[in-house]
């Protein structure tokens, strides 16, 4: 006799709410984010400081002026906010909350300088910037007081061009070459190598001038070029590039190397097919970051190659103009106009320099989810799951 098991009653799904009867979305608040009241505590503590610092300086003492104004507001900002804070804190929310103060204010201290730099630049030098021959001319038969429509900074923007191609051919292999060994070999000796890296990344760049002018100018006696100048800058770059590439490398996660390993490839060849693939957008951001270095250096320039008015398309053969050179002469000239051209070029080196930095940190910035290959995937009610693109 058998016996028949009834299977148990389906049961209702449960409705899930639709978007509509869901309570409106807002937006939520961090974590350790400050209240409605702290915040107005601290816009308060600053307002009664620089209330204070205005009574102090401009009323009882006779520090007037602005610079006076915004040290003792800034003191006295420190210390009502400390007052303040103590009223209802502890000791720690004191301390944690002047130091975030200070922070913040050598943060603002930082943008402004940086601010007040690029607009006194631009504002200086935009009336030669107006016209196309500034771009491209050279100043062959140009006079300092000759108007703006005449002459250019194309042969100082030909020289830095030239002296940078050399000098990253010949930095690029060296640094990416000396960060593999610091990694991927080790040892006593890398450890030498990388202080010594560190090292040169703090090197004065007259320095490196003076280097390149006693070994290649004065001991192999060849004359100031546009290649003494590429030897000075690539050892400007160097460091950079070589810093930059090993904290790269070292990112690349060490199963790819075991994977690589594994499967019977030899070191060598697991370096070049693996890690540096893997490490090519920062790789490029090192050579960006070496390249905006070495594209303002004055100095070393200075010592090793010279200034011409003309366009010098051999590197070797004499001597060569730049664009730090052009800015360096032309301000120092003492003539208007040619002091305005000399702004000129600087903002047009502010903006290469601005260009290639904003151009590494796109670089650095991690992929988005849309660029992944992977897919994901969608649940229907019945667990069977479907891929969407």
């Amino acid at each position: 006799m058998s016996t028949t098991t009834t299977p148990p009653p389906r049961t209702a799904r449960t409705q899930l709410p639709s978007r509509e009867d869901l309570p409106p979305a807002y937006p939520r608040v961090g974590v350790g984010a400050p209240t409605a009241e702290e915040r107005f505590v601290r816009i308060g503590s600053w307002a009664a400081g620089f209330a204070l610092a205005w009574i102090l300086t401009q009323r009882v003492l006779p520090l007037g002026g602005l610079p006076w104004l915004i040290v003792a507001g800034f003191v006295c900002g420190l210390l009502v906010t400390a007052v303040t804070t103590a009223m209802t804190g502890s000791r720690v929310d004191v301390a944690d909350r002047l130091m975030a103060s200070i922070i913040t204010g050598g943060a603002v201290v930082v943008l402004l300088a940086l601010a007040t730099t690029i607009t006194f630049t631009f504002l200086e030098g935009w009336r030669p910037l107006v016209h196309l021959n500034f771009y491209y001319d050279d100043m062959a038969g140009v006079g300092p007081r000759d108007p703006l429509n005449k002459g250019g900074i194309g042969h100082a923007i030909l020289g830095s061009l030239i002296e940078l191609g050399i000098a990253i051919a010949i930095t690029l292999p060296l640094g990416v070459g000396t960060a593999v060994f610091m990694v991927e070999i080790g040892g006593r000796f890398a450890r030498l190598v990388r202080t010594i890296v560190e090292a040169m990344t703090a090197l004065p760049s007259i320095v490196a001038g003076l280097f390149i002018y006693v070994t290649i100018i004065v001991g192999l006696g060849i004359p100031p070029s546009g290649l003494a100048a590429s030897l000075a800058i690539s050892v400007m770059m160097l460091p950079i590039i070589a810093r930059a590439a090993d904290v790269v490398l070292r990112v690349v996660p060490g199963g790819l190397r075991e994977a690589s390993l594994a499967l019977g490839a030899s070191r060598w060849k697991t370096v070049w097919h693996v890690v540096l693939p893997t490490a090519r957008p920062g790789l490029a951001t090192a050579l960006i970051l070496g390249v905006a270095r070495g594209v303002g250096e004055t100095s070393p320039v200075l010592l090793t190659s010279g200034a011409a008015s003309f366009y010098v398309w051999n590197p070797s053969d004499g001597v060569m103009n730049s664009l730090p050179l052009y800015i360096f002469f032309a301000v120092r000239s003492g003539e208007p106009l040619l002091i305005v051209r000399g702004f000129g070029a600087a903002s047009v080196l502010l903006a290469v320099v601005l260009i290639l930095f904003v151009t590494a940190r796109l670089l650095a910035r991690p992929r988005s989810n849309r660029s992944r290959s992977l897919r994901r995937t969608r649940v229907r009610p019945d667990h069977k799951s479907v891929e969407t693109p």
